[in-house]
């Protein structure tokens, strides 16, 4: 597994939760936040390697703030 080793990385991360964020033209709240920030790490650790591919799959993946909610997609159904 690959982690997030460098600031960059975690820059890379909130960006494309930012993106999600934006996108939706929504206002971040701690349980959207978690659960995008999990499934950008999954992402991340699946070989997305840049913003604009995690916010790609994120926006995709969690289409709207319902979706980041109890019947969130599972990070099997992200690839």
């Amino acid at each position: 597994m690959r982690n997030p080793q460098s600031d960059t990385d975690f820059r890379m991360l909130s960006e494309a939760v930012n993106a999600w964020f934006t996108f939706y033209s929504v206002e971040p709240d701690e349980q959207a936040s978690n659960t995008l920030t999990s499934a950008a790490l999954k992402l991340f650790d699946g070989g997305c390697r840049t913003v604009e591919d995690l916010s790609t799959m994120l926006i995709g993946t969690y289409v709207g703030v319902w979706a980041t909610r109890i019947n969130a997609p599972t990070s099997a159904s992200i690839h």
